[in-house]
Parts: structure tokens; sequence; C-alpha cells
């Protein structure tokens, strides 16, 4: 787009299906450079990423032409559907429905890639579902808790 000029930075948040942390830490930085393709392949730019077993992290460069819920929507699948082909689990991978997105401005970059880096550090101390709600309280983003996640249900 001619004479387009943008700057917008989003992180976005999504989880595993049921919180379970069942994305295995030593394939971790494999998953992470497999999603960075994707994102690339898009023609979008990926600032940092990172997670724990249970959830990922992802600053983008995001070009207006393209739809957040689609790159989103693009990465999970794609994402889900490279864990499974791996055989890293023994039952199916998936994603929570949904995910988090929330922008900053050039300025606040360097620390929120420095959040991003410090995942393990972070949840040492809060639960991602503590951190996820402080974010949506924290942007003033309206939400009840019970749509928040899909929980396993025991029978």
């Amino acid at each position: 787009m001619a004479n387009t000029y943008t700057q917008i930075h989003l992180h976005v948040v999504f989880a595993v299906k049921y919180w379970a942390g069942c994305i295995p830490p030593n394939q971790a930085a494999r998953l992470y450079r497999y999603i960075t393709g994707i994102v690339a392949a898009h023609g979008q730019k990926l600032l940092a990423i990172n997670g724990m077993p249970d959830h990922v992290h992802l600053l983008i460069g995001l070009r207006p032409e393209m739809a957040l819920s689609d790159l989103v929507r693009d990465v999970k699948a794609s994402a889900a559907k490279f864990i499974n082909e791996q055989n890293w689990l023994p039952g199916k991978f998936a994603w929570q429905e949904g995910f988090g997105a929330f922008s900053y401005s050039a300025s606040q970059l360097s620390a929120v890639i420095a959040y991003i880096e410090r995942q393990e550090e972070h949840h040492a101390k809060r639960s991602f579902l503590d951190e996820y709600r402080s974010f949506l309280k924290k942007f003033e983003v309206p939400f009840e808790d019970k749509y928040l996640f899909q929980e396993l249900k025991e029978n």
C-alpha cells in the first residue's frame, strides 16, 4: 500500500488447551523457530518469542494489510500441526480458543522484549492465569473469568 506508514507493535499471548503444560521444554526452541518462520512467511516481523509449557508470548510488528486474527489463527493451526507431526506427546496437541493481544509504542518495546525473554522468572512467582488477568486489567479489557479458558472436566 503506497503512502501507508504505520507502527503497530502487538504482544500476543495464547495458551495450550486446558492449560495443559505440554509444550516439551526441550522442544520449545524448535517450536519458537517454527512459529518465527510462520510469522515471516506472512510478511510480518517477529520481535520476540518465548513462553512456558502452557502458553506462548509473541511480540509482532504487524503490517496493516494483515488481520491479526488471521495471523494468529494460522500460527496456532500450523504450530499445532507441527507439534502433532513431531509426535512430542502421546495424545493430540491443541491450543485454547482465542488469544490476547496488547499494543505497545516503540518506546516500550525493550521492556516488553525483556518481559517475554524472562518468562521462567515471572512464572516462578505467578501462574499464567494470574498473568493473563493482569494484562486484561492493565489494558482495561472487560472479561469474565468463566470465559477466559476452557478447563479440563474430569469425569
